[in-house]
């Protein structure tokens, strides 16, 4: 019953649609096509979450349609208890803007996002060393620290800034994580974190919204099917509203530390779940621009740290016909293993150190959508690319955008040269070196009434069994005086495509013309 009012409190905030499964989160794929939802929050007990439940998370949302990309927003509403998890419902109703920060990585160092920040240097060469800013000081100031005392710095300053945001990037696993290696630890017990001194230190939560990004610790994301994990622990006793981690160990970094370059170099413009979506999309425009083949290959966690690699190259080489380079490896190992915990509709942003040097209009004109990116004396080309940010996991990102409402099948208008990745949620603009006070239009054609398929009427009967849908077939010939009606009047109405596109697959087929439709007219 108590897990029960978190799931009507999500339905009342968002006037949402339930669905239920028994067994494992792969019985939603049906509804879900027929749903087709922008956004989706898994509420579920710690546990019954695990690492092949977000890997299965990941999939599901690339098959709602059949474009390579995922199709919608998703995060895991969880935590010790109940409660714990009703208060990720409840402090990610308001918009929160990130303003105070607390790292244990240098990269953000400068601290130009915050007004208020502190980082400790979590490597395992050389002195520690640590930094500050805040409302006085214009820049970081850094400072020495022996290395075995950081720990007690990073809780000093913990306390002391009570953060907005958290992020880390040292050795973790689902049960404690160091700080600096081999030297601190932070360790999970019953729902809480405490630093692990000689007697333990138990940590307090905040009364605020909180984010939780663990861009590159191993495993820290995986609860493990288990309420004393970390991950619980970040969002229960430490009262993280969301929360970024790897549910594996990670060697390559692409996906935790993309997703934060997605949302630093967007700073004030994408959400959180936003920055984490787009990244996600990028990957896989990129596996598909080497080989479409390389998504249809799972990296074999099962087979286990001696056997994963070699299996992994044979059902590569089986799918694309070659051995995959370290990138391509990479990238596959990190396709599906980093988890949004908490509302994924919360508009949550980091604050932008200067002002925006840009601004998007999104405009919907008939049968096209435009885009027009206008840049002002503040655009910074660099920053918009990332900002050198995790340079050696994350090369130069291209400009992105979420769109403010779903378009149908968007595709690039003729006579444009843009190098995009498109679908109806996002565009993604690669190669593009805009300039100061300038103006970019990004012109897409698009299908706001019903969308007919191209494929022959079996491959479409085929289609809507794998989908769970109906057929819906416009029997037509050149002379009928209604069916030109419908054709111009009914069917491209935006209401009439919105639900025949949700609900069918749909098929136009001339009576006189086509095999197909002699054959159906019959």
């Amino acid at each position: 019953a108590a897990w029960m009012k978190v799931v009507d409190a999500l339905v009342k905030k968002h006037k949402a649609d339930v669905i239920f499964y028994k067994e494992n989160i792969g019985e939603l794929q049906k509804p879900l096509r027929q749903l087709r939802p922008r956004f989706v929050a898994f509420v579920e007990k710690p546990e019954f979450l695990n690492r092949e439940y977000v890997m299965e998370g990941h999939r599901m949302s690339r098959r709602v349609d059949e474009d390579i990309y995922a199709d919608y927003l998703w995060g895991i509403i969880t935590g010790f208890s109940a409660e714990d998890a009703m208060r990720l419902v409840d402090r990610s109703r308001e918009p929160f803007l990130i303003r105070t920060a607390l790292n244990t990585t240098c990269e953000m160092s400068d601290g130009k996002y915050f007004t208020r920040f502190a980082f400790m240097n979590d490597g395992s060469n050389g002195p520690g060393w640590w930094g500050e800013k805040n409302e006085t000081t214009k820049e970081t100031q850094h400072y020495q620290l022996n290395k075995w005392r950081i720990l007690d710095k990073w809780v000093e300053k913990y306390k002391e800034l009570d953060p907005d945001l958290l992020v880390t990037s040292s050795h973790a696993t689902e049960h404690n994580l160091e700080m600096p290696f081999s030297v601190g630890n932070l360790k999970a017990d019953a729902g809480r974190l405490y630093a692990d001194f000689m007697t333990r230190e138990y940590l307090n939560g905040t009364s605020h919204p909180r984010v939780y990004f663990a861009a590159g610790n191993c495993l820290i994301g995986n609860v493990d099917n288990d309420p004393n994990s970390m991950a619980v622990g970040w969002l229960s006793g430490m009262n993280a509203t969301a929360m970024v981690g790897y549910v594996v160990t990670t060697w390559y970094g692409r996906n935790g530390w993309g997703g934060l370059k997605y949302w630093a170099a967007n700073a004030g413009r994408l959400t959180l779940a936003q920055a984490i979506y787009l990244n996600q999309q990028d990957m896989l425009h990129t596996e598909f621009g080497w080989y479409p083949e390389m998504l249809t290959v799972d990296y074999p966690f099962s087979a286990g740290a001696f056997a994963e690699d070699s299996e992994f190259k044979k059902l590569f080489r089986q799918a694309t016909g070659n051995l995959p380079t370290k990138d391509q490896k990479g990238f596959v190992h990190d396709r599906d293993v980093v988890v949004l915990y908490g509302d994924p509709a919360w508009d949550v942003k980091l604050k932008n150190p200067a002002p925006l040097g840009y601004k998007v209009d999104f405009k919907m004109k008939g049968k096209q959508c435009v885009v027009t990116i206008i840049t002002n004396e503040y655009f910074d080309g660099a920053l918009m690319k990332g900002g050198k940010l995790k340079q050696e996991h994350v090369t130069d990102i291209p400009f992105a955008y979420y769109f403010p409402k779903r378009v149908a099948n968007p595709r690039l208008a003729g006579g444009q040269k843009w190098d995009i990745a498109v679908a109806e949620d996002f565009l993604l603009l690669y190669n593009c070196d805009f300039e100061k006070n300038k103006k970019y239009t990004i012109v897409l054609d698009i299908s706001q009434g019903i969308e007919f398929r191209k494929e022959r009427y079996a491959e479409v009967l085929k289609m809507a069994k794998e989908q769970n849908k109906l057929v819906f077939i416009d029997i037509y010939t050149s002379w009928c005086g209604p069916c030109k009606h419908m054709a111009d009047n009914i069917f491209p109405l935006p209401k009439v495509g919105e639900y025949y596109n949700t609900y069918f697959l749909n098929l136009q087929l001339d009576a006189e013309k086509s095999e197909d439709g002699k054959m159906v007219a019959k």
